[in-house]
């Protein structure tokens, strides 16, 4: 396999966790989206969004990071990252969809440079906007997990959700979003971030990271 990705893309980062949580090796392809090296046309030959993450499979290309976890899922199913009862799988989907279509599409880099560029948004007002749509996003979650408390998003073990929630937690730090009101988010978090799958694929630890 190989996946094409940015070290500190959060969608890129989820893929990662999924690939070590079912110890699936890969081939680590950086594609720079601060230089825009997603935009280059060799790229566009691979992936027709200019996106990352992009999983490439054999012939096989598998783009959205929710869709390439679910594709890993149906190809590796162990460890499973979705419950067998289908309540609990559509909770697990609900609480990653919580994050990845409610807070994430808000903050990518596209809407960013968009705020400070066409629309003239201050740094300053940039970085508020950021904060807010984390944190009150975040509060969300908050809430699923208090309902529900266990060690991870749901349950004892990583699941789809896990893959989601953490990169966001790092996003969310290096923006210097509050966090102690989601006191269910950050154990979870820490509860993930002493597994090795989420330590070792961390943004610092890719090769691309600079």
């Amino acid at each position: 396999m190989e996946l094409y990705n940015f070290f500190r893309s959060s969608a890129s980062y989820r893929v990662r966790i999924a690939l070590a949580l079912k110890g699936i090796d890969y081939d680590y392809h950086p594609v720079h989206l601060q230089k825009n090296e997603q935009m280059a046309e060799s790229y566009a030959a691979v992936s027709a969004s200019r996106l990352v993450p992009l999983l490439r499979d054999g012939e096989k290309v598998v783009t959205q990071s929710l869709a390439i976890i679910e594709y890993l899922e149906e190809t590796h199913p162990q460890p499973p990252l979705l419950p067998a009862d289908p309540l609990e799988r559509a909770r697990v989907r609900a609480l990653a969809l919580d994050i990845a279509c409610e807070i994430h599409p808000l903050n990518n880099l596209r809407v960013l440079r968009y705020l400070v560029g066409p629309l003239g948004v201050s740094e300053d007002d940039k970085n508020r906007w950021y904060r807010h749509w984390v944190e009150t996003g975040l509060e969300v979650v908050e809430r699923q997990l208090a309902a529900q408390p266990g060690t991870y998003c749901h349950g004892e073990s990583p699941t789809l959700a896990d893959c989601v929630l953490v990169p966001q937690i790092f996003n969310a730090r290096r923006f210097d979003c509050r966090l102690d009101h989601v006191p269910h988010v950050m154990r979870v978090f820490d509860a993930c971030m002493r597994l090795d799958a989420f330590e070792k694929t961390r943004p610092e630890a890719c090769p691309d990271a600079a």
